[in-house]
């Protein structure tokens, strides 16, 4: 990321505690969750752990609990061990899988990592352990409930823990987006996300459960300063490329906080696809940060796209000598792709030094 930006996420992503605090104060709330991940690294610096410790720290009637994530294991002594030597009286570190009491009325069973990969369910001590009747059983985990194809397949998480441990509430970590398992099993989503993955705002959400068995009224909540958007120029057909453009960025608004990630794919002609490189290059400075991807955009030549490099001569004799690649079907598909592109690039100087 261009230094000033990277700047600006930084602080974006340090200061979404606060949002969470402001938002739990307005909303009267009792307790904030956090699913594990606080911090990124097992070796943050000693500002970052004190800055987000005293953030918390400025509301003393929420209770923050936390536990550990396959980021900030427990294996990260010197790092738990800095938190709990700094820890304000309202901020709880859940580091045992034991139960928790929140207030009179809830339990919290917590399933802090002990290592990045722990190579089991931390949720399965939930659905033995034993609580008080009449108490909301509320889980708190971090972990996949599917399998990716990585090592480490027997971490995933029970899809139904929730209904298997009797519990109120299962509240997940560690998928960046928010996500829906079932009725009582939420991923809240990172408040404030950090790359082009999820096409979502950043947001957490606020649980009510008003008795033990009643079913949890969940709502999300935006929390996120930036917003990273992936988008698609699918262009085909006589579709004009600029109104594509013009119709995929129009609902953008707050452009100084949203980064873009733009990809066109499909077919265009050469003079399009000069126009559309101009068109993204003058919108560019609009966003914190736009790319541009066309590497899947294949071009249609016409007789006119080369008479307007030139009609005769050396440069005319280049331009046919790269369409002729272009469409050589028994070349590799990574040269055909280079023939396009260097086509492409030939085309548009052709109209640079004819301006």
């Amino acid at each position: 990321m261009p230094e000033e930006l990277r700047g600006r996420l930084t602080e974006a992503r340090h200061g979404v505690i606060g949002r969470l605090r402001e938002r739990a104060v307005a909303e009267e709330l009792e307790t904030v969750l956090v699913a594990g991940d606080t911090f990124d690294t097992e070796t943050p610096s000693r500002a970052t752990i004190r800055h987000a410790l005293q953030e918390m720290a400025l509301a003393p009637g929420i209770r923050w609990v936390i536990i550990p994530g396959n980021h900030d294991s427990l294996q990260a002594e010197e790092l738990w061990r800095i938190v709990a030597g700094e820890c304000p009286e309202n901020v709880t570190v859940a580091r045992e899988a034991e139960t928790l009491a929140l207030g009179s009325d809830a339990v919290l069973l917590p399933a802090p990592c002990p290592v990045r990969r722990p190579g089991r369910d931390l949720t399965d001590w939930m659905s033995a352990a034993e609580t008080n009747p009449g108490v909301i059983r509320i889980g708190l985990a971090h972990g996949a409930i599917r399998h990716f194809g990585e090592d480490g397949a027997a971490d995933v998480i029970a899809p139904d823990r929730a209904a298997r441990a009797n519990l109120d509430y299962l509240a997940l970590g560690d998928w960046h987006g928010q996500i829906r398992v079932n009725e009582r099993t939420w991923y809240s989503g990172t408040p404030e996300p950090d790359r082009f993955k999820h096409d979502a705002p950043g947001r957490a959400l606020i649980v009510e459960i008003d008795a033990p068995g009643a079913v949890p009224k969940v709502t999300p909540i935006p929390t996120g300063q930036f917003l990273w958007r992936d988008l698609a120029l699918d262009l085909v057909g006589d579709e004009d490329p600029m109104e594509r453009l013009k119709h995929s960025v129009e609902a953008l608004e707050n452009r100084r906080n949203i980064l873009v990630s733009l990809a066109a794919v499909g077919r265009v002609g050469l003079e399009a696809k000069a126009a559309l490189n101009g068109a993204t290059e003058d919108i560019r400075p609009d966003f914190a940060l736009m790319t541009y991807d066309d590497s899947r955009l294949a071009i249609d030549h016409n007789p006119d796209d080369l008479d307007a490099i030139d009609k005769a001569g050396a440069l005319r004799k280049a331009a046919d000598a790269l369409l002729s690649e272009a469409r050589a079907e028994a070349a590799p598909e990574e040269t055909r792709r280079v023939a396009e592109r260097a086509l492409s690039r030939l085309y548009s100087l052709s109209l640079e030094y004819d301006a």
